[in-house]
């Protein structure tokens, strides 16, 4: 594995610079694509290891990996910005509500009780593995690295009762002061986009019952109603499976694999994937910016998150400081 040196054009993905935070590598990490073998021309990983992406002369394809062993390839499409733009997609977490420290906080509890220890910390190396992805890969890499002797199971057990009890303390005025803060800008942005007849998807990693109070709080916040009234389309990873309950399929196919966005276009906005240059999505994570682009879609990083971090810079088409500052993207093209 090493920095890349030079600019490298992958069919379909464009070009990616030297400030794209990925990294050349010489096998896939399955070893099925090897550089210089069965067409191969580039074999390139994300700084974080996550996707790796596989170019041919004539395609390109990502390798989405799984902490739970189930990983995937997608073909990368190629993207064109269209104009007027017609749908805005957007995240939750970090971009929507300022809110990945609560869930790390969250996580920290989880393993705290998993190791029966009131002094437990996080490492900051550790931040770009507890956000962003879905619960079940956050949980599996602490296990991995701090309680290899844990079971998910028991883990998630834990992290559900901490989250049940912090919401519903959340609910009634009682919790963790400052947990759901409406990003910066996000009120005017929103209202923007309502008058400018673009439609709204809202797109989560997070499981219903932990994304929904997050939003609704902050709407209340902002004074913008229901946020079901508001936003043309949600998407969460559902409801959790445990015992005694049936759950629905979010932790197998959560970002960064492309399946959420896909769905809140095509199925929530009705967008269909021949027109899916007239889309925008911001992401403030690195697990986010993959999801949107290997979705098909004009991608928009914010900054905030961890992006830059986890070595996902070249996943974004573009990369914005400000709410303000992607609307007046969208306005160029309207």
């Amino acid at each position: 594995m090493r920095e890349i040196s030079r600019n490298i054009t992958l069919q379909g993905f464009g070009k990616i610079t030297e400030d794209s935070g990925f990294v050349e590598i010489d096998k896939c990490s399955d070893t099925y694509y090897e550089r210089n073998k069965d067409g191969v021309t580039n074999l390139l990983s994300t700084g974080d290891k996550k996707v790796e992406l596989i170019g041919f002369e004539n395609r390109t394809l990502a390798y989405v990996k799984s902490s739970l062993g189930y990983p995937a390839y997608y073909p990368v499409l190629s993207v064109e910005r269209e104009k007027p733009v017609r749908a805005v997609v957007m995240d939750l977490d970090g971009t929507t509500v300022k809110s990945e420290e609560f869930w790390i906080w969250i996580i920290q509890k989880t393993v705290r009780s998993l190791l029966d220890s009131h002094t437990f910390e996080l490492e900051d190396r550790d931040l770009p593995f507890v956000s962003g992805h879905s619960v079940s890969e956050h949980l599996k890499y602490c296990i991995n690295k701090y309680i290899p002797e844990k079971s998910i199971e028991e883990a998630k057990e834990y992290y559900f009762l901490h989250t049940h009890h912090e919401m519903q303390e959340i609910m009634v005025g009682r919790g963790r002061s400052g947990a759901f803060k409406p990003n910066e800008g996000i009120r005017d942005f929103l209202l923007y986009l309502k008058g400018e007849k673009i439609r709204i998807g809202l797109v989560t990693s997070g499981l219903y019952e932990k994304a929904y109070p997050e939003i609704l709080s902050a709407f209340q916040s902002i004074n913008l109603g229901d946020p079901k009234s508001f936003y043309d389309c949600i998407i969460t990873a559902g409801y959790p499976l445990r015992k005694g309950s049936v759950g629905t399929l979010g932790e197998l196919e959560a970002k960064p694999h492309p399946w959420l966005y896909n769905e809140v276009c095509c199925v929530g906005l009705g967008i269909p994937r021949e027109e899916r240059n007239t889309v925008i999505g911001i992401e403030d994570s690195g697990a986010g910016v993959c999801s949107v682009r290997l979705a098909g879609y004009y991608t928009v990083g914010i900054a905030g998150g961890n992006i830059e971090v986890s070595g996902n810079r070249g996943m974004c088409h573009s990369m914005c400081q400000s709410f303000k500052e992607i609307q007046e993207l969208i306005t160029e093209g309207r």
